[in-house]
């Protein structure tokens, strides 16, 4: 059992109710932290697929710009592919990240039990009691 002291100095017991309320406390509290973690990380990947549709438009743009393709364009051109390549590859991990977290806020919930999402896939606050 947890002790506290008081302003004697001498260990202090909590009851049971006391406890169940700090508990209860420090999971609503840890909740509301995964939650906006969730949410960051939602921003997170909204702004990764940004940068590679910006990745995509550049490396458009820049195939139509050349004109000779001489073995240094055609390694920049590489270097462009593997550099997208590996930008899916981080979406694709936050991706699975955020679901994992969403998870953990969630729970295990059947399809039909999953919480209502608001456009962007993001949990309305009232879908779900937290407690």
């Amino acid at each position: 059992m947890a002790k506290k002291r008081g302003n004697s100095g001498k260990p202090k017991q909590l009851s049971n109710r006391e406890i169940q309320l700090a508990l209860i406390e420090n999971f609503v509290g840890l909740q509301k932290v995964l939650t906006n973690l969730t949410f960051k990380f939602d921003n997170l990947s909204d702004n990764i697929t940004k940068l590679l549709q910006l990745f995509e438009i550049s490396a458009k743009n820049f195939i139509r710009n050349q004109e000779d393709g001489t073995g240094e364009e055609r390694d920049v051109l590489k270097k462009l592919d593997t550099l997208l390549e590996q930008n899916k590859t981080v979406a694709k991990g936050l991706t699975l990240i955020e679901e994992k977290i969403r998870h953990k806020v969630y729970g295990d919930i059947p399809s039909s039990g999953m919480p209502h999402l608001e456009m962007g896939g993001r949990p309305r606050p009232s879908s779900r009691p937290i407690l």
